[in-house]
């Protein structure tokens, strides 16, 4: 099947007059999830990034190194698996003329990915549409947040980006990130399966109007509440005409979510300012309000994960991974404000744990071995606020080794936690507090530790990262996963996450956790631990057990205070 839809594709080569062609992982609004799936229908792999390249004499898959093991298991057979770190494309490929649908990819992917020596030429039609089947899926209205959760009106957000606008003399602004038009509008929607997006875009001027853009049947609500009224609204195949229509001026397009093909129609009429949108920022410090839903969010998540985790590590029936997956979904189902998940859950049992986005299915999931360690990474979507969290357990005595290293990946966990916040400012600077115990004896993770999380949004957002690379200044209100681990290919793999969120005590800046689940105090070896390390982890079950000790039976209750 993916051999033949591959072939298909080289067919259409000569007729474009092209070498090769560029699939992406992302759709037109460029978030983790394609509506189409159309990388997934070319290559088989079903990893939230990718890129794949198919050219006339070879096919090739690149992945980040979160992705390398499962990329090899679901298309090493037709693609060469490639670290896109280490392997770029503009390193691998030399002298060819690849083609690409510019409504799929932004300029500033296209410079970082290819150089001078691969000529890149821009198609009418998208080639993947070509040779699998593209079924749009009707989705439900969106729908509007009220200010009182939201703890800001769209009439206060609209007049901050109207006065970024004013502030560097420019007339529009292009919203193209639908999440960053959620946050604007106080909207949400249904356009992805783990995330209450509404695929629209914004076009917002400096005398705060705005244009919206989306499928017409979705806007029925927000029209209705008066969010938005018909003055405003335009079909999304609409937005060439609209834009041609408007005075020339200044437009800040966003170089991450804009595509280059509305960059080139945006430059025929009008000087671009290509920046970072500036609600990504607007949108990564959350207000108190958000906070305080975050906070009632994860505690209906802890509670489930905590009786989640006792009935696993008691549970005594065999069962396999989409088990473990289904029992998990059915605790947090008990809250009545849970919707469903925030991304697809990694439930893998001994070697799958090495996998670092694993996800069961029937042809491949395990059966859970006591021998084994279980690793568990899930998040929901709740009336109001979005969690991720992941937790590695074990069922009987663990071998030392894997003690040790466990109790290494804890270490680290605790150290991103109690970072001065003064002092380790941004993600680079706390990132090799996370590594250092791991690096002590020459291990490591191919990952970030961790990734800024939306309000009732995206469970991945940015700008704000904890990774070796991200310098971006870690401000008040921003949340952000703190998840360091360890996998042995074939064997085993290691992650505690919690989400946390930047505090002000008076004049100074911490962490705070929002994720409260115990850990598997079996898995350590606290002769590594010191005597603050200790504490924390006392700490910290204390508060699990002061937060639900009244919701849970009377073994559940034993068990919890067993950890303290």
């Amino acid at each position: 099947m993916i051999r033949s839809k591959i072939l298909k594709l080289k067919n259409y080569f000569e007729k474009y007059k092209i070498d090769g062609y560029v699939i992406p992982k992302n759709d037109e609004f460029f978030s983790e999830f394609d509506q189409f799936d159309r990388l997934k229908k070319i290559s088989n792999f079903s990893g939230s990034a990718g890129l794949a390249i198919i050219t006339k004499n070879q096919n090739f898959l690149f992945v980040d190194g979160r992705y390398t093991i499962q990329a090899k298991n679901q298309s090493g057979k037709f693609f060469k698996i490639l670290d896109i770190t280490n392997n770029p494309p503009n390193r691998v490929l030399k002298n060819i003329r690849l083609g690409l649908d510019p409504k799929i990819f932004t300029k500033k992917t296209i410079k970082r990915l290819f150089s001078k020596k691969i000529k890149i030429k821009e198609l009418d039609d998208n080639l993947t549409d070509k040779v699998i089947s593209i079924k749009t899926k009707k989705s439900k209205n969106f729908f509007s947040i009220p200010g009182i959760i939201t703890g800001e009106t769209k009439s206060s957000k609209i007049s901050r980006v109207a006065k970024f606008l004013k502030n560097i003399s420019a007339d529009y602004l292009f919203v193209t990130a639908p999440e960053n038009v959620a946050w604007l509008l106080n909207i949400r929607g249904n356009d992805n399966p783990n995330s209450p997006i509404p695929n629209s875009q914004v076009i917002v001027t400096k005398e705060k109007k705005i244009l919206f853009f989306s499928d017409k049947y979705k806007i029925s609500k927000i029209i209705n509440d008066k969010t938005i009224n018909n003055n405003q609204f335009a079909k999304l195949h609409e937005i060439e005409s609209c834009i041609n229509k408007l005075k020339k001026g200044t437009f800040v397009i966003d170089s991450s979510s804009c595509s280059l093909f509305y960059e080139n129609l945006i430059n025929k009429k009008f000087r671009v300012l290509k920046k970072d949108d500036p609600i990504y920022e607007f949108k990564a410090i959350k207000n108190h309000s958000e906070i305080n839903h975050m906070i009632q969010t994860h505690n209906e998540d802890g509670l489930a994960l905590t009786k989640f985790i006792y009935w696993i590590k008691h549970n005594k029936k065999k069962i396999n991974e989409i088990d473990a997956e289904k029992k998990l979904e059915s605790f947090r189902k008990k809250s009545k404000k849970y919707l469903y998940p925030s991304f697809n859950t990694i439930a893998g049992s001994g070697k799958n744990g090495a996998i670092v986005h694993y996800r069961a299915e029937p042809k491949n999931c395990r059966w859970l071995n006591r021998k084994e360690i279980f690793l568990f990474d899930s998040g929901g979507q709740y009336k109001y606020g979005t969690t991720d969290v992941t937790r590695t357990i074990c069922f009987n005595s663990p071998h030392p080794k894997i003690k040790n290293i466990f109790t290494r990946v804890l270490k680290g966990h605790i150290a991103v936690y109690q970072s001065d916040l003064k002092k380790y400012d941004n993600g680079k600077k706390i990132d090799g507090r996370a590594r250092k115990y791991l690096t002590e004896v020459g291990l490591d993770y191919a990952h970030g530790t961790g990734h800024g999380v939306g309000f009732f949004l995206n469970v991945h957002e940015g700008p704000q990262s904890i990774s070796k690379y991200n310098k971006i200044k870690l401000k008040e209100g921003m949340i952000i996963s703190n998840e360091p681990g360890y996998y042995k290919e074939n064997e085993f793999g290691i992650r505690i996450e919690n989400l946390i969120y930047i505090k002000k005590d008076k004049k100074n800046l911490r962490f705070e956790n929002l994720t409260f689940a115990p850990i598997d105090i079996d898995l350590i070896n606290f002769k590594l631990l010191n005597k603050n390390e200790k504490n924390y982890l006392f700490k910290y079950h204390l508060d699990i057990y002061s937060k639900y000790s009244k919701y849970l039976s009377k073994k559940e209750k034993s068990w919890l205070a067993s950890l303290i």
